[in-house]
């Protein structure tokens, strides 16, 4: 739909059954994430926060709550927004098909940023940063975060709004040494597109201007979290998708303003000033500690009449972000495999973070008259992987060809684990990137961004049955030998608490020195966790369990390992160590008493009855 706000988008999820309103006050300190996420697991309406306490601005959340839900918002553009991303991965094919892609080239004409010059509702008032709904998710969060912004920056060598940013990068508002209402704190990688603007304009020694928006039609916010390709503008898509041009214009200080956004933060960051940002409860599961990040000196804070404050909840998936991973799905399809070529699916585990598995499928072509029982392309496609946007924050990445299996299905983790293990030699296929990069929420490595990766590669014929059940007979030496079946061919088994990596490494080398000799018949991993019941409870808590709570390079082991010419390898099953560590950030716990309060809501009379 053709939402020219936020508030008509509201409207019309409303009246078609979509949205409910929360009339009871609210506390913007735990409680309104609690019951986003309350909503959210049941998979509930879009939530409007009509009374928030401290604040006079009302809220939503849970816009992208379902797939079904962003697809009804986007119902008349969707078919054309695939299409136009399909033309900007493979932009022969209008030539080859030019009445496919008719509909869609006009709507991208159609979807250029208008530059207005008069009559923007953003202009209506100012407020300061403390008068805005001051939402703390989590417990341990180091403050109060803006959690939906659109952040947009120019490059300073190159402006305009062409060659612009807008990235979904988390902001925080209070809270740690900010100066209240005059500082914010920034939090973004470095090689993302706002990372890159502030290195040029570090190199000249200005200060970078950042416009955050807040708000706005549907289709801003999804533009801005959008893993679009290169040379494609997020304005362009976002007017694309929502029907409606990107509306914006620069105020007296020069600053980009969406003109159809409830609220525009406006600010600067001088080079090399920073502030500690932090902790925050993240999507992986855990807290983000306190770092230091980029400061933004505040300048104005703008909001439209009656605007309305736009806001998710991250933490363990799935959450909103996964709703819209799954909208990303639907609308790029097979656009980001044709990236990298030979790469035929690609699966960031959304249960295990996201960041820290990856599944893949590439083609084996280098011996395409004569079989090779073994990995050779794919090998390659791996190293790409890695090295590509976001999927270069993957640390597990397991990879097979099509030949094997061309009905192999990347999104069924027991089915692509079982065909990786049925074909893997444990001897010989994995391959490790030690002393490298890693996402920077991830805190199982040896310090802020830095630890390891490993590739999993199999190709060829099925090498063995996996076993479904724990092997009759079989006696895992102690300590650690009370095993749960997990999945096929994967053991999960009870360790005690991890001590440091200098004694375990002597614990665990005995252990599977004590191990050599068993039978493991159809076992071919083995993950050591601090609740073996838990963690082979269900695939969810398994894939959580073994990799965000592990280090490649530091925590793994095997049964009969051995290294020759510089290669790592074991002829018995591989061993993953995922208990927790010192040095890990804490998991996300949620408050007992802020759910109770909850539970209000749902009884009879509240405005969930029937919902929670």
């Amino acid at each position: 739909m053709g939402y020219s706000s936020l508030a008509a988008c509201v409207a019309d999820l409303e009246k078609n059954g979509h949205l409910v309103r929360i009339k009871e006050e609210v506390d913007p300190y735990l409680e309104m994430a609690a019951i986003h996420m309350r909503v959210f697991d049941v998979e509930g309406p879009a939530l409007f926060f009509e009374n928030i306490k401290g604040s006079e601005f009302p809220a939503v959340s849970n816009l992208f709550g379902t797939l079904d839900r962003s697809k009804f918002m986007f119902r008349d553009t969707l078919d054309h927004i695939k299409k136009l991303v399909d033309v900007k991965m493979d932009p022969t094919a209008v030539l080859k098909n030019p009445f496919k892609y008719l509909g869609s080239s006009a709507v991208a004409l159609g979807a250029l940023p208008w530059k207005k010059k008069s009559n923007v509702p953003i202009l209506y008032s100012k407020t300061r940063i403390s008068k805005l709904p001051q939402i703390v998710n989590w417990p341990m969060d180091g403050g109060a975060f803006v959690t939906m912004p659109q952040v947009y920056t120019e490059d300073i060598s190159s402006p305009g709004i062409m060659k612009a940013n807008l990235g979904m990068y988390r902001i925080q508002i209070s809270g740690n040494e900010y100066i209240k209402d005059e500082e914010i704190g920034l939090h973004y990688q470095l090689h993302r597109g706002i990372g890159i603007h502030q290195m040029k304009a570090n190199e000249l020694g200005r200060p970078l201007k950042v416009s955050i928006f807040v708000g706005g039609p549907p289709s801003h916010p999804l533009a801005a979290v959008m893993p679009l390709p290169e040379g494609l503008s997020e304005m362009i898509f976002a007017g694309a998708l929502g029907n409606r041009r990107f509306r914006y214009f620069y105020d007296e200080e020069g600053f980009c303003i969406s003109a159809d956004a409830d609220f525009v933060i406006t600010g600067t960051v001088y080079p090399n000033e920073t502030k500690p940002e932090g902790p925050f409860g993240d999507h992986i599961g855990y807290y983000s500690l306190t770092h230091p990040f980029p400061l933004m000196k505040v300048h104005n804070v703008y909001h439209k009449k009656d605007p309305i404050w736009s806001f998710t909840v991250v933490g363990r998936p799935p959450q909103e972000d996964t709703s819209f991973g799954n909208l990303i799905h639907e609308i790029t399809g097979a656009a980001i495999p044709k990236e990298i070529n030979g790469l035929q699916a690609v699966h960031a585990v959304d249960a295990a973070g996201v960041h820290p598995l990856l599944f893949a499928i590439g083609r084996e072509s280098y011996t395409p008259y004569h079989k090779v029982d073994r990995p050779q392309e794919i090998l390659t496609i791996a190293s790409q992987a890695l090295g590509k946007n976001q999927l270069s924050l993957a640390k597990y990445l397991f990879i097979g060809a099509i030949e094997d299996n061309p009905a192999l299905d990347i999104h069924d983790v027991e089915e692509f684990f079982t065909h990786i293990l049925e074909r893997i030699d444990l001897s010989r296929d994995l391959h490790f990137h030690t002393n490298t990069t890693i996402d920077t929420l991830d805190y199982s490595g040896d310090g802020l961004n830095a630890g390891s990766k490993v590739i999993f590669a199999a190709a060829g014929s099925k090498k063995r049955t996996l076993a479904t059940e724990i092997p009759n007979g079989l006696d895992i030496p102690r300590p650690f030998n009370q095993a749960k079946m997990a999945l096929p061919g994967i053991l999960v088994v009870d360790g005690a608490n991890f001590s440091s990596y200098e004694q375990e490494e002597i614990i665990l080398g005995n252990w599977c020195d004590a191990m050599r000799d068993i039978n493991f018949d159809g076992i071919q991993l083995i993950v050591l966790a601090d609740d073996a019941a838990y963690t082979a409870e269900n695939i969810n808590n398994f894939v959580w369990v073994a990799f965000t709570r592990s280090n490649p390079a530091y925590d793994i082991y095997g049964v009969k390992s051995f290294t020759k010419y510089k290669h790592w390898g074991c002829h018995g099953p591989v061993i993953i160590d995922a208990r927790r560590k010192p040095h890990h950030a804490p998991d996300l716990i949620k408050d007992e008493e802020v759910e109770r309060r909850v539970d209000r809501l749902g009884t009879k009379g509240g405005s969930l009855y029937g919902i929670i």
